[in-house]
């Protein structure tokens, strides 16, 4: 597993640099228009060919994976900080507290998630602007995904509420505040951690949903959801295959994340 996990950390390293290199590798943007070169195949101008309105497809699929790759990380961040105020709060304090916090996230867990995010989405404007709809759909996606993690956290954070090192720390005088975050918060890390990780590749195929479904990032700003919608309009596999590189993309990442955290999990039993 080791020589995967090596593979994967390539595969993430190699992708990111490419995207986050977009400016350099395709200077023209990815919303110049080629207008005498409209959905033209690959070749020595355009590698992956142009779209329907001569936008040139590589510069596309590098910009879309810079904002799928850097924004989903962000709304991991922002519901791994929900959770652990949330669920490690509740859990720490229990009683009352924990059996609140437990309800609203089974209310939560109840509800289809990924149908309030379409839902929310689709409330807005269609002629919101491509930063503005980038800014809204990864904030929905960290604002709606905590409650699984905060289950999590609130189980172990109740779990070293009772702790011996906990008890022998309140019978030294350290009580409240202090003591959640010193005693409690260092020991819920590696559940920090171990949520944020699984929480990225899990925002990063919600928004693909949400672009195949045109509710994601708004044009002509592109992500892998919006280049994923162009194979609906694909008749056959071998027609166009270079229109499946977001795809393989995609797949590629997440696997690679996937292989991350199944190292991690080894490691950690």
């Amino acid at each position: 597993m080791n020589l995967w996990r090596k593979l994967a950390c390539v595969v993430l390293a190699t992708v990111m640099c490419a995207a986050i290199a977009a400016n350099w590798l395709a200077p023209a943007g990815y919303a110049k228009q080629y207008r005498e070169a409209t959905d033209a195949p690959p070749s020595h101008a355009h590698w992956l060919g142009t779209d329907e309105i001569g936008r040139d497809r590589f510069a596309r699929v590098l910009y879309g994976t810079r904002i799928s790759l850097l924004l989903a990380p962000a709304a991991a961040l922002l519901s791994t900080l929900m959770a652990a105020l949330i669920g490690g709060l509740a859990g720490y304090l229990g009683g009352i507290w924990a059996r609140i916090a437990m309800a609203v996230t089974d209310l939560f867990l109840s509800l289809p998630w990924l149908f309030l995010l379409i839902t929310a989405r689709a409330l807005m404007p269609l002629n919101v602007s491509p930063l503005f709809s980038v800014t809204v759909t990864f904030l929905l996606l960290g604002l709606l995904g905590w409650t699984t993690a905060a289950r999590v956290l609130c189980t172990t954070a109740g779990a070293i509420r009772s702790a011996d090192f906990v008890r022998q720390a309140r019978a030294l005088g350290i009580s409240g505040r202090r003591l959640f975050w010193i005693q409690v918060m260092p020991n819920l890390k590696p559940v920090l951690y171990a949520q944020f990780w699984i929480s990225i590749p899990v925002f990063i195929l919600s928004e693909a949903n949400l672009g195949i479904l045109g509710l994601g990032v708004a044009e002509p700003l592109p992500s892998w959801g919006s280049l994923l919608k162009e194979l609906e309009s694909l008749v056959s596999v071998g027609e166009e295959p270079w229109k499946f590189v977001p795809l393989v993309l995609l797949v590629l990442v997440v696997m690679s994340f996937q292989l991350l955290l199944s190292a991690r999990e080894e490691v950690a039993a």
